[in-house]
């Protein structure tokens, strides 16, 4: 069983899950509760159950799927069943789920009698690379993603990567976003090697691996994003606003990747108009990313919708609207302050494209 170390915490890759039921053997908890969404209960739950039976004796919590219900009146929800079930703090929180289920079951529980243990099971590309690691917990509110939350780390993260195989393409491409901004931001060999996969289906546990450890090694270094642990932010400013204004107004909304994506090239394009990043090095992450990403069809009209969500954005400075900007591929920059108008003739740049 290959192993990690965070902030004190492991993050296992195990596909036996062992780690899971050593874990549970070497604590005593009073109750144990597993927050699942629609889609996790019905395919990765069963998964968990086979390796482990007795976790048949614990209570299920279970929410809908999608985005859109990251918010406290879901989050309410989970507290109510809480302490329905009467959960007391030597409770375990177990989060099996992608994104949503690890940010939103991550701040239930660390904010649930002031704290209760939990641990990440995440069961899509996305959650298992970005979201279920680093202590991060959150929850939207109307269109500003992840705006409250808390620092909180999990007991464990238990990466299995059987559950992969339950998702659809289109979440196995969104995670892999996150997979493409982890070599841009750190490491050039990384980025090569699996811009050059055929298909995020591809994807190793090696690989996936890598991309943990490059997150982590940011992780660690700056645990409360003061400084480094910014540049994770690339590709976000631009794309969690791209986000928020596909899931209010597109009937088929883009992934959390799909927007990311799209930040990643026209924030590429802004970090070569700021004489950081070369038109050569631009091109290369606008082609690789297009190869993986279809592109999106983005009306100047909402830019100034969009403007309005950015200055919004948690990293922001004074009102001013901030960015973590690439000056090689394997190499990033934070604190960067960048004009209405520049971000303006980047999203003309991607639309153009």
């Amino acid at each position: 069983m290959n192993q990690l170390t965070s902030s004190g915490y492991n993050i296992y890759f195990d596909n036996t899950l062992s780690s899971l039921e050593n874990f549970l053997a070497e604590n005593s908890y009073s109750k144990v509760f597993i927050i699942t969404d629609e889609n996790t209960g019905k395919y990765c739950l069963p998964v968990l159950q086979n390796k482990l039976p007795n976790l048949d004796n614990y209570d299920i919590i279970e929410i809908p799927y999608g985005e859109e219900n990251k918010n406290i009146d879901f989050c309410i929800g989970i507290w109510k069943m809480l302490l329905d079930f009467e959960a007391d703090r030597n409770a375990l929180v177990i989060n099996l789920g992608g994104g949503v289920v690890t940010d939103m079951g991550s701040f239930a529980a660390s904010t649930y009698k002031r704290g209760i243990d939990f641990l990440q099971i995440p069961t899509t590309l996305l959650s298992q690379v970005d979201a279920s690691v680093g202590g991060k917990t959150g929850i939207d509110i109307d269109s500003v993603k992840n705006i409250i939350g808390t620092f909180a780390q999990p007991k464990a993260v238990i990466i299995c990567d059987e559950f992969i195989e339950t998702l659809p393409e289109n979440q196995l491409i969104s995670g892999f976003a996150e997979v493409i901004k982890h070599g841009i931001i750190a490491d050039n060999v990384y980025y090569n090697e699996v811009v050059k996969l055929a298909s995020p289906k591809e994807i190793t546990i090696a690989q996936i691996k890598r991309s943990v450890e490059i997150k982590n090694e940011v992780v660690l270094e700056d645990p409360f994003e003061k400084g480094l642990r910014k540049i994770l932010n690339f590709g976000h400013t631009i794309g969690h606003a791209i986000e928020s204004w596909s899931l209010e107004n597109d009937s088929k909304s883009l992934t959390h990747g799909e927007a990311i994506a799209i930040g990643m090239i026209t924030e590429a394009y802004i970090a070569n108009k700021t004489g950081m990043l070369s038109v050569e090095e631009l091109n290369i992450i606008k082609n690789d990313i297009l190869k993986f990403f279809p592109k999106y069809s983005l009306k100047s009209d909402i830019y100034d919708v969009l403007l309005e969500i950015m200055q919004h954005d948690k990293k922001n400075i004074s009102g001013k609207i901030n960015f973590s900007l690439p000056d090689k591929i394997g190499n990033c920059k934070f604190n960067i302050v960048v004009s209405h108008d520049l971000i303006k003739e980047s999203l003309d740049y991607y639309r153009n494209i």
